[in-house]
């Protein structure tokens, strides 16, 4: 699988951190993966390749890969900012964020999110 070049960053983070590899789940949607905590095998991350923006109830014509991770509700309505963070798409909009991987966030702030989404996931429930 080839990825952009923040995308790709994204997943070898990801595998490094938490030896985690995408899971290519769905036929109809190829390049979309899940990333699972091992001990429980509960999602932590989706990344969703080349969704359009219009989806995301964004301006422009063009896609984004797009990043939904858990998050703690508490943090949730300081963090969406309609632009960059968005409620989870496809997802709890209680409990998960959508990433825009296209370079508007830094890559820092993008990894403590994905660990703090790792640590959610491995509570019970």
């Amino acid at each position: 699988m080839e990825y952009a070049p923040v995308t790709a960053q994204v997943v070898q983070y990801i595998q490094e951190r938490y030896g985690a590899c995408p899971e290519f789940l769905w036929a109809k949607s190829p390049g979309n993966a899940v990333f699972r905590q091992k001990a429980n095998q509960k999602w932590f991350a989706a990344l969703l390749m080349q969704t359009p923006r219009k989806r995301l109830g964004l301006e422009g014509a063009d896609s984004v890969d797009i990043l939904d991770l858990k998050c703690d509700p508490l943090l949730i309505g300081s963090l969406l900012d309609g632009k960059r963070c968005l409620p989870g798409y496809h997802m709890n909009k209680e409990h998960w964020i959508t990433l825009l991987l296209d370079g508007s966030i830094p890559l820092e702030e993008v990894c403590g999110l994905i660990d703090m989404s790792y640590g959610l996931s491995c509570g019970k429930g």
